[in-house]
């Protein structure tokens, strides 16, 4: 029995030898420093990241402002030519009509001219035997 309380105290005395050895506890805190280099480089890579992406939205953004701004001007290009052509048109037809006015002024006038023209002839035909006739009676009363 002297034996194994021996063994058991030169155990106790080994085991509290090894327990206060600091080797050991000193791996845990460079450790600890490391993790917190890797906690701190991933917080760096994660911000780099979203300021990245802000980046990136801000010239998306940028881009689809431009694009939008580039289509309503386009828009705006498109309905004022069709207001342009709408207007010739409208002019045009304004003109047409005037042409179309003048046309019939003139060809009334023709018509006018052509009946004067007819009306004279006649008016002398019949002017003309009378004077003849009045001609011819003159030297026969002689």
């Amino acid at each position: 029995m002297t034996k194994t309380i021996a063994t058991l105290i030169a155990g106790l005395f080994a085991t509290a030898a090894f327990a206060q050895t600091p080797a050991p506890a000193a791996a845990p805190v460079p450790a600890a420093k490391a993790e917190a280099k890797v906690v701190k480089a991933e917080a760096k890579e994660t911000k780099e990241v979203a300021k990245a992406d802000a980046k990136e939205t801000k010239e998306v953004a940028k881009a689809d402002a431009k694009e939008h701004k580039e289509v309503a001007k386009a828009e705006a290009k498109e309905t004022k030519a069709a207001a342009n052509a709408k207007e010739e048109v409208a002019g045009a037809k304004a003109d047409a009509k005037v042409e179309k006015a003048k046309a019939h002024a003139k060809a009334e006038k023709s018509k006018e001219k052509a009946h004067a023209k007819e009306a004279k002839p006649a008016d002398k035909s019949a002017a003309a035997p009378a004077a003849t006739t009045v001609a011819a009676a003159a030297p026969a009363a002689k």
